[in-house]
């Protein structure tokens, strides 16, 4: 049997965090959190990009663009979505977790998520670093797992188109 297990080293590594300006009270907390780990690990400052945008809904879009780049061992999605008085949390909330697995498989990218979904602030307040950890945290550690990981694993390849046959 073969066993293979990542390492939490970061040297050598590139990685990129988009992180959503909606609720920045809390992402700046997640990405300040993601940093320290990352920097923690070994990973150089200069070799770290941060993508803000709007809001929850625009993290996916934006993974597939740092993803297509092809410069990434990993990705950090970070955001905050709090539950409100309509159904708009769970449109939200769906949206960015099916697009961000979408965009991982898609362009076989390791995508780490650090997104917070709560019902009330004060929940948020504590998934980022008051009382339960730091989301920002948990998905850099996750970034470094699933970037040894996908080296481990060897280069990525994407399957071979079958050549048609002509008919004769």
């Amino acid at each position: 049997m073969t066993s293979i297990l990542a390492r939490l080293s970061g040297k050598g590594k590139k990685f990129a965090i988009v992180v959503a300006r909606f609720n920045e009270f809390i992402t700046r907390r997640l990405l300040q959190s993601a940093l320290e780990t990352l920097q923690q690990a070994g990973v150089r400052q200069k070799d770290i990009d941060v993508i803000w945008v709007p809001g929850a809904l625009e993290v996916p879009f934006f993974c597939q663009k740092a993803a297509r780049r092809g410069r990434y061992d990993a990705v950090i999605a970070l955001a905050c979505v709090l539950r409100g008085s309509t159904y708009h949390f769970e449109c939200v909330s769906h949206e960015i977790t099916r697009g961000i697995a979408e965009v991982a498989l898609n362009h076989e990218v390791p995508i780490a998520s650090g997104i917070i979904t709560a019902d009330t602030l004060e929940q948020a307040i504590d998934r980022a670093g008051l009382k339960a950890g730091n989301k920002g945290a948990h998905a850099a550690q996750a970034a470094l797992e699933i970037a040894s990981l996908d080296q481990s694993l060897g280069p990525r390849r994407l399957p071979r188109k079958r050549k048609r046959r002509r008919p004769s």
